[in-house]
C-alpha cells in the first residue's frame, strides 16, 4: 500500500454494493451490483467496473460500464435490475459474467475478451436438456450466482434461504453449487446442497448463522472458502472445505457492517453502524488477504458503498472478525481536514447494548444519523467527482467515529457543520464512552460553518469520536486537526 486509504475506497458519490474482487493481470477489479443514490429499490444502474494496481489499494480507476441490464434478451425494457454478479476468467482465457435478473430465477452469462470491456450476452446456465437452472421441476430460483475456476473446472455457487425476507419460501433449504461443462453454460454434475440455511440448520454446525444469501467462493492454500451472509443479514461468515462440491464446515464471522461480535472497544452486542444486508468476499495480494464488504447510508437500503479491511489467514486455515474502520484498516496522518462520510461508527452514545435485533435502526426513536449527500450519483453525471456527503439527522445523544490516526501535538479541532442545532455543541473523545477531551459549541446556520476549539487529544493511534449534546438537528461536513506550532 504506497498511502494511507479510506473507507469508502470509492468516491463519495459511488454506489457498488455486493463486491466481487478479482486480480486479473496485475490488477484488482472490483465487479458488484450498482445501487442510485437515494433510489428507491436496489440496484438500479447498470454494472460497472473499478480496478487499481496490486500494490496500490487506493488507486482506482473507473473503467465504465461493463453491461447493461437490457442487455439480457428478457429485459430489453429494463423492467428487472442486476443483481450480485461475479466473474471469472475460463480455461479458454475469456472472462465470463454470471448474473441474476431480480424477479428472475435463472442465470444469465455475458462473456469479454478482458477483465472489464463491454460483456456481451453469451447464454444461460442449463442442464443437459437445454432446460435452464432455475426451471426444471424442483429446483429453486437462483439467486446471487459465485463462480471460480481451478484449471479447466468451473464451479458455479447460488442461493437464497429463508428467514430474513417472508416472500421467500422453506423449499429454499441451502445455497446450492454445480460443476459446469467446458463451455461454461451446461450443467455437468449437481446442484449439490452447500450451505444450510434456517430451514435446515439444525445439528450442523451453522446454527445462528445459517445461509441466508450471498454466495462467493475461493481457494486459497488448497482450501475452498464460501463466504456467504447469514441470515443475521448484518455478517459475512465463511465455511471451509476441500472439496468444491460440499463437505463445507463453519468457520466464523469476518466482518459484520455493524461491529456486531467485536468486544475489544464496545459491547459485544452493541452496534456501532446501521446492521442491515451485507456481501462481499476476499482476495488476496501477494501474501495480503483483504475482506471487501458494503455498509448502508442514506437512512435505507438502497444506497450501499464498498469498503474493504485487512485480514488474517491464519496457519490453520482460521479468519478472526475484524472491526470497521474509516482508514481501511491503516492509519491517517493526524493532521488536515477529513470528510464525515468515512464514519465508521454511527451509534446512540447512550444505550443500545441490547441484544442484536435484525431490525434496520435499533429500537430507539429518532433514527440514527445517517451518511447522505446533497448532489446526484455518478449515474447522473457528477462531472466535477465532487463531494457533496455529509452526515444528517445528529440529535442530542448520537455520534460518530474515525479509526484510527496517528496524532501529534493536537492543539485544536475544527468542525464543519450546518442545521438548527440550539444550545449545543459536540463532545471530542478518542472512545465513544470515553473521557471528554473538547467541546467544540455550535450554531444555527443554513450554510457550512466552521466551529473551533482547542482539544488536547494524547498523541498515537487513536480513534476520534464526536458526541452532539443539544437540541435540534444537525448536519456534520467535516472536521479538521490542527497540531500546535513549535
Amino acid at each position: 500500500m504506497k498511502k494511507s486509504g479510506i473507507n469508502p475506497f470509492l468516491p463519495s458519490w459511488e454506489y457498488i454494493p455486493d463486491g466481487e474482487p478479482k486480480v486479473f493481470e496485475g490488477r484488482v477489479y472490483l465487479y458488484g451490483s450498482h445501487d442510485r443514490f437515494n433510489g428507491y429499490t436496489y440496484c438500479l444502474n447498470d454494472y460497472v467496473c473499478w480496478s487499481a494496481p496490486v500494490n496500490d489499494l487506493t488507486d482506482w480507476r473507473y473503467e465504465g460500464v461493463i453491461y447493461k441490464k437490457t442487455d439480457d434478451p428478457y429485459n430489453k425494457e429494463g423492467n428487472n435490475n442486476l443483481y450480485a454478479p461475479d466473474v471469472t476468467q475460463g480455461a479458454d482465457g475469456r472472462y465470463y459474467l454470471y448474473y441474476v435478473l431480480d424477479k428472475m430465477e435463472i442465470i444469465g452469462v455475458a462473456v469479454c475478451d478482458t477483465p472489464c470491456g463491454r460483456f456481451e450476452f453469451f447464454g444461460f446456465v442449463r442442464y443437459e436438456n437445454n432446460i435452464m437452472l432455475g426451471r426444471k421441476e424442483g429446483d429453486v430460483p437462483q439467486f446471487d450466482p459465485a463462480v471460480i475456476t481451478i484449471g479447466k473446472d468451473t464451479y458455479l455457487y447460488s442461493g437464497q434461504c429463508s428467514g430474513r425476507v417472508k416472500s421467500v419460501d422453506d423449499t429454499r433449504t441451502h445455497s446450492i453449487a454445480v460443476l459446469l461443462a467446458a463451455d461454461m453454460l451446461t450443467i455437468k454434475e449437481g446442484p449439490f446442497n452447500i450451505i444450510p440455511g434456517l430451514a435446515a440448520g439444525k445439528g450442523t454446525g451453522f446454527e445462528g448463522h445459517e445461509f441466508f444469501e450471498g454466495s462467493s467462493i475461493r481457494f486459497f492454500n488448497d482450501t475452498f472458502y464460501f463466504v456467504y451472509s447469514s441470515f443475521n443479514m448484518n455478517e459475512l461468515c465463511y465455511a471451509t472445505s476441500k472439496n468444491p462440491l460440499g463437505g463445507f464446515e463453519y468457520g466464523g464471522v469476518i466482518v459484520s457492517n455493524a461491529d456486531i461480535g467485536i468486544d475489544t472497544y464496545k459491547p459485544a452486542a452493541k452496534k456501532m453502524y446501521h446492521g442491515n444486508n451485507n456481501h462481499g468476499s476476499i482476495v488476496q495480494i501477494a501474501q495480503n488477504f483483504y475482506v471487501f464488504y458494503h455498509r448502508h447510508t442514506n437512512g435505507n437500503e438502497y444506497s450501499r458503498q464498498a469498503c474493504l479491511e485487512p485480514v488474517k489467514i491464519k496457519e490453520d486455515g482460521s479468519i478472526d472478525q475484524v472491526e470497521m474502520t474509516s482508514s481501511a484498516g491503516g492509519i491517517l496522518p493526524g493532521i488536515g481536514e477529513y470528510p464525515a462520510y468515512i464514519a465508521c461508527n454511527i451509534f446512540c452514545a447512550d444505550g443500545d447494548t441490547e441484544e442484536p435485533t435484525k431490525e434496520y435502526w435499533p429500537n430507539r426513536t429518532p433514527a440514527l444519523p445517517f451518511i447522505t449527500q446533497d448532489d446526484r450519483d455518478m449515474d447522473a453525471a457528477n462531472e466535477n467527482n465532487t463531494d457533496s456527503s455529509f452526515i444528517a439527522n445528529i440529535t442530542d445523544g448520537f455520534g460518530f467515529g474515525f479509526k484510527y490516526f496517528d496524532l501529534k501535538n493536537i492543539s485544536a479541532v475544527k468542525i464543519k457543520t450546518r442545521g438548527f442545532g440550539f444550545k449545543g455543541h459536540f463532545e471530542v473523545k478518542t472512545s465513544w464512552d470515553g473521557e471528554i477531551l473538547g467541546l467544540i459549541n455550535t450554531e444555527p446556520t443554513n450554510k457550512w460553518k466552521e466551529f473551533s476549539s482547542s482539544v488536547k487529544i494524547p498523541d498515537g493511534k487513536q480513534s476520534l469520536y464526536f458526541i452532539y449534546k443539544g437540541k435540534g438537528n444537525v448536519m456534520f461536513k467535516s472536521f479538521t486537526l490542527e497540531q500546535a506550532e513549535h
